[in-house]
């Protein structure tokens, strides 16, 4: 029965990963006639860095080994109960720590492009 928590908990973390690349920046003022073509393709930049999506499997995978060895060292756990619950908590951290990065590329993208973001 394990088992059958971490597929949908894998799933989760992975579309929240891709969520600050869809993000919709508030602007100061009315969007110009170019807002929109340079949204999509800032949000496309950030869904395209690959590599945050390494560093969310890295912190599940870390989070998985420490959580097995302290699911091995609680004298009423398990090593398996604790590395899921570890690589939950650690790609799950991961996650949102990719999306917040991503969010921070669109808006930083638009601003290089002269639009006027607030947040």
């Amino acid at each position: 029965m394990k088992h059958l928590i971490v597929l949908p908990a894998v799933l989760v973390v992975a579309a929240c990963a891709d969520s600050g690349a869809s993000y919709q920046p508030i602007l100061d003022g009315p969007p110009s006639a170019a807002f929109q073509s340079d949204l999509a393709a800032c949000q496309s930049l950030a869904r395209n860095q690959k590599q945050f999506d390494q560093e969310t499997l890295g912190a599940a995978v870390v989070g998985g080994g420490a959580g097995a060895v302290l699911g091995e060292l609680d004298e009423d756990g398990d090593a398996l109960s604790g590395a899921i619950v570890g690589a939950i908590a650690g790609g799950a951290a991961g996650a949102v720590n990719a999306s917040e990065r991503r969010e921070s590329i669109v808006v930083e993208c638009l601003r290089n492009r002269g639009h006027r973001v607030v947040g």
